[in-house]
């Protein structure tokens, strides 16, 4: 069913735009709540008319959000988060976290026009700041690990471990080596030993 979205719903669409949405979705929650009224042809004309009348504030609107966007120009945020050792965040980094950082950096901005996968991994991402229909900010997100030096320290003692081991087992294989050796040179000199001792005297004639 088609619906004249009341305000802007981030994922769908914003005030005023005209949207496909399942009718169970439509009547029973954007309806009720006054976030959207069913776009019947009467409905329609009014929007027209109501857009037509209200052009200038709409272009006042996008102005007014293209300053906000500016300010936001060139902004990249490191966010620090807690991660065990393969990697892997315990919960996630969202929107949420995105607002907090840039209202560290003196940058309020609010974190229900703000969409971001959730990370839930170290790495890159991109979050968007939807500022108005046509003004939206691409902000790079880089998750960092918040316990980095915890981290190498596990994993500096981890490979301490495995070298003592690797060393230790080398030591034993080298031990047994020198046996090994040890036992064929005794087997190599039994033979040349018998064949240097004496002969026994042959009985002599009567």
């Amino acid at each position: 069913m088609e619906i004249i979205l009341k305000e802007d719903i981030i994922g769908l669409g914003f005030k005023n735009d005209i949207v496909n949405v399942k009718s169970g979705y439509g009547r029973n929650y954007l309806i009720p709540q006054g976030k959207g009224v069913i776009a019947s042809p009467s409905a329609k004309k009014v929007l027209a008319e109501n857009l037509k009348q209200q052009a200038h504030k709409i272009a006042a609107q996008k102005a007014a959000a293209e300053e906000k966007a500016a300010v936001l120009e060139g902004v990249a945020l490191e966010i620090a988060a807690k991660v065990s050792a393969t990697g892997q965040l315990y919960g996630s980094v969202g929107a949420a976290q995105v607002a907090d950082a840039l209202a560290q950096m003196g940058k309020e901005v609010d974190r229900k026009i703000i969409t971001m996968k959730d990370a839930k991994k170290l790495g890159d991402y991109v979050a968007l700041v939807h500022f108005h229909k046509e003004v939206t900010v691409e902000i790079p997100v880089k998750v960092v690990a918040e316990n980095a030096a915890e981290l190498k320290a596990a994993a500096d003692a981890e490979a301490a471990i495995r070298a003592a081991a690797d060393a230790k087992a080398a030591a034993a294989e080298a031990a047994e080596a020198a046996d090994e050796a040890e036992v064929l040179e005794a087997l190599d000199a039994a033979p040349a030993e018998e064949a240097t001792a004496p002969a026994e005297e042959a009985p002599a004639e009567a």
